[in-house]
């Protein structure tokens, strides 16, 4: 029998015990490294384990992101919980399944190909005999290494799907929405509130500070001040709430010298300096009769979680448990206790849910706080930030700019294909590339260094996520400059670089296309070998009426959009109608997408909803704002969101692809969205808009 190559979760997780025990009978306990964000996630992996394992769903018992049970899958993150994920947890409970027939099949003494499992139970013709994995549990050694072979043969065997394909309820949701069920809502016996004092500019340092002062405050405790990390710790939060605004005017603030007033995004990104590479370089340069260049921008953008950041931090019996949101919580344990200077071993965390996550918001940096306060005071702590650190503290979307260049032979083909691209980088997790990237560990007493950034390297890339064209061209040239030191603090947002480079990407193929007087889809399909493009193409140009375009009334365009995230993941195409009147009007977005075997429609629809929805916001009004003293965007008067009555209509159509790979489609709407807006909004308007976000002010401007 041929041996395939473990997946990499495997590999870093090898033993069967690590996936799979019965701790909690009658209901078998699943671990997994991927935790539930509001994505839908763990109920999709579910579907993926009771199928693999034989049972129903509500036999599961589901343990995820406990670093003292959970494997480590490294971060939730990348839409890979499903392509990575799933994958590991199907080959690891395939493994188990196989252990346990072959043990079921002795003790009936049956052959194993006839031996079949419901609900648990294995059964087969061959005796009248039945067991289960309760009954089978307690002579079953799971401390083995997976074998990917025993799998396949396994697979082969459980043919006939019963979860995975399924529109099945979120688990989550009902408590969500009945009761208490995020961290928010956790609690202690004898817990005590602790709150943060921070500049505007995160990373700025204290001057000054009358700690005799707030002392005096009413509701405050204790004060925790170790450099330039200062909080107020109390048993009563709403008068802490109220002394936090206080504290707030006794203390003054260093800025960073690199901290200048605003400018607009493009000159401020080709003001920096940067480092230069070519990323990527593909065919022989070619002779052309035309070339087309244009350049377009985004600027720094936030998380702004409807739900601030919240984490529980307790010391007890030499083990300090910190209870997070975290999107990793072995890195995040690892760096708590790099961060404190202990040994690991020292350390716990425990997944709790929070609010909505797009990347690498405040979850991390919230937890250190809450270790910190615990370990200095004893106590255990609760923190919450406020909505103004939540718009100022956590690491922002990187700003970015991309320059396009094609070069056209007399057929009117694209055959020469050059970007470049500025950005900071968009990954500075905790962690990442082994570096401590926790806020309040770079302002405790012995500050741990802030070092230097560096970004995510293709082929999944950061800033260059999807700056690899995928369309047909006999050359392409990919140059990165790379900014080292940005005015803010960057770090992995929904998408990465891929929602800027795909906005400017099918921009600029509508523009070559209008240049050449030419349908911008057929233009898209004339470069495209790729039979998945081309059919997911046609589906949206049938599911959106694209041939009646024309026929919108004045003020009135339809625009699209197409990628395949990261070159690897999901294929995604997204249609816009819209109106341009005293204000923009997102009436209808039709997208279709292709992720490969789809697990749960439902869950995977109300990703690709929740993508375009996102980045409708962001393409239209998000912007952060700053001075020299740092953000000053840090409400939601000043940074407003998509409001629920600007939520068009959204239909999205799914391609199944039965036995393919499954793909991440969590982040693959947001680039095609925004590309479909700004082509939209040109055959409305005649108006080329480059420079993201497309607010009517920002367009009164465009020559």
């Amino acid at each position: 029998m041929s041996q395939i190559t473990l997946p990499p979760n495997i590999v870093s997780n090898p033993l069967l015990s690590q996936w799979l025990n019965f701790h909690h009978l009658p209901k078998i306990t699943v671990c997994s490294g991927k935790v539930e964000l509001g994505q839908g996630i763990q109920t999709a992996l579910q579907q993926i384990a009771a199928d693999e394992l034989g049972i129903d769903l509500e036999q599961i018992h589901w343990i995820a992101g406990d670093t003292q049970d959970s494997p480590d899958e490294w971060y939730t993150a990348g839409s890979l919980s499903i392509e990575n994920g799933g994958t590991a947890l199907k080959v690891a409970l395939g493994f188990g399944r196989t252990l346990f027939l072959e043990a079921a099949a002795r003790q009936m003494n049956v052959s194993v190909e006839s031996v079949t499992i419901e609900k648990g139970i294995f059964t087969s013709p061959e005796s009248p005999q039945q067991t289960s994995y309760v009954q089978l549990a307690p002579q079953m050694n799971l401390d083995l290494a997976i074998e990917v072979s025993a799998h396949i043969f396994a697979t082969k065997k459980q043919a006939n799907l019963k979860w995975v394909g399924r529109d099945i309820p979120r688990e989550d949701l009902l408590a969500k929405l009945s009761g208490a069920a995020f961290i928010h809502d956790f609690s202690l016996p004898n817990l005590y509130h602790a709150r943060m004092i921070r500049a505007s500019h995160v990373q700025s340092t204290i001057a000054s500070v009358d700690i005799e002062k707030i002392s005096q405050l009413a509701g405050v405790d204790r004060i925790v001040h170790s450099g330039s990390f200062l909080a107020i710790v109390g048993s009563n939060e709403a008068l802490l709430v109220q002394a936090q605004e206080k504290a707030y005017t006794l203390v003054t603030w260093n800025t960073p010298s690199y901290v200048q007033a605003q400018t607009e995004t493009e000159p401020m990104i080709m003001a920096q300096q940067f480092n230069d590479e070519i990323a990527y370089e593909n065919g022989t340069l070619q002779s052309v009769v035309k070339t087309v260049k244009a350049r377009y921008s985004r600027p720094f953008l936030a998380h702004a979680s409807i739900g601030p950041a919240c984490a529980i931090a307790q010391e007890k019996d030499g083990v300090l448990t910190v209870w997070s949101h975290t999107q990793g919580s072995h890195l995040l344990k690892n760096q708590i206790a790099v961060g404190l200077r202990q040994e690991v071993s020292s350390v716990k965390v425990v997944h709790l849910h929070g609010a909505g996550c797009y990347g690498h918001n405040s979850a991390d940096d919230v937890a250190f706080d809450a270790a910190f306060i615990a370990k200095t005071t004893g106590l255990p702590i609760r923190v919450q930030w406020s909505r103004e650190e939540e718009l100022t503290a956590t690491p922002f979307g990187a700003p970015g700019v991309v320059e396009f260049e094609a070069g056209l032979n007399e057929q009117g083909q694209i055959v020469n294909w050059h970007t470049e691209v500025w950005s900071p980088t968009h990954i500075h997790r905790p962690g990442w590339a082994g570096k401590l990237n926790l806020l309040g560990a770079w302002m405790i007493d012995h500050a741990h260094p802030i070092d230097e950034t560096k970004d995510n390297p293709l082929p999944q890339g950061g800033g260059l996520r999807n700056a690899i064209t995928l369309y047909d061209v006999a050359h392409q040239q990919l140059r990165h400059h790379m900014i080292p030191q940005a005015p803010l603090r960057t770090s992995a947002l929904r998408g990465l670089g891929a929602y800027l480079n795909i906005f400017g990407m099918e921009s600029f193929m509508d523009e070559v296309a209008n240049e050449l007087g030419v349908d911008s889809l057929d233009f898209r399909k004339q470069h495209l070998s790729d039979q998945r493009s081309i059919q997911l193409l046609d589906e949206l140009a049938k599911l959106a009426n694209w041939s009646d375009r024309h026929s919108l009334p004045e003020g009135s365009g339809m625009g699209m959009g197409f990628a395949r995230y990261k070159n690897t993941g999901a294929y995604c195409g997204v249609m816009v109608q819209l109106r341009a009147e005293e204000k923009i009007y997102i009436d209808q977005v039709w997208a279709v997408c292709d992720a490969g075997e789809i697990i749960n429609p439902d869950g995977l629809i109300n990703q690709i909803e929740g993508g375009i929805i996102q980045s409708i916001s962001w393409t239209l009004k998000e912007m952060v704002n700053w001075n020299k003293e740092g953000v000053i965007t840090n409400t939601w008067d000043t940074y407003p969101i998509l409001n629920f009555d600007e939520v068009p209509k959204v239909d999205v159509k799914l391609l199944n692809q039965p036995g393919a790979p499954s793909l991440g489609g969590g982040e693959a709407a947001a680039g095609p969205t925004a590309a479909a807006i700004a082509n939209a909004l040109e055959q409305a308007l005649g108006l080329r808009a480059r420079n993201l976000p497309l607010t009517v002010e920002r367009l009164a401007l465009i020559n």
